[in-house]
């Protein structure tokens, strides 16, 4: 069982900058990949960015040049920096963990706006 526990949530203006971090209760090494999804309201949950066990990192295109996922094997963390925020940025947004089973965190609230 992987326990996931993101923070970094909040409000921000658009234009500004927010880093997410996800915590892991097992090192993040014993895990293939992370991620972090989003949900908006009355939308469906999408994928915004994973990055592997070796380091080969994914975006959704509406995002690339903008976020950054990282990790911290030492800490067992992932981060999810996102800069030049938009408010269709705003969602709840899940970190996720693949070992042989798919875990969720509970979510944090992002919301973009002025």
């Amino acid at each position: 069982q992987v326990q996931l526990v993101e923070s970094g949530g909040g409000l921000v203006q658009p234009g500004g900058s927010q880093r997410l971090s996800c915590a892991a209760s097992v090192p993040i090494f014993s895990l293939f990949r992370m991620g972090w999804y989003r949900q908006a309201p009355g939308k469906q949950r999408e994928l915004v960015a994973t990055i592997t066990t070796g380091g080969t990192t994914k975006y959704r295109d509406s995002v690339k040049g903008r976020f950054t996922i990282s990790k911290d094997n030492a800490k067992s963390t992932v981060y999810l920096q996102m800069n030049n925020l938009k408010p269709e940025d705003t969602a709840v947004y899940y970190c996720v963990a693949e070992q042989s089973s798919t875990y969720w965190g509970q979510g944090t609230q992002v919301t973009v706006s002025s």
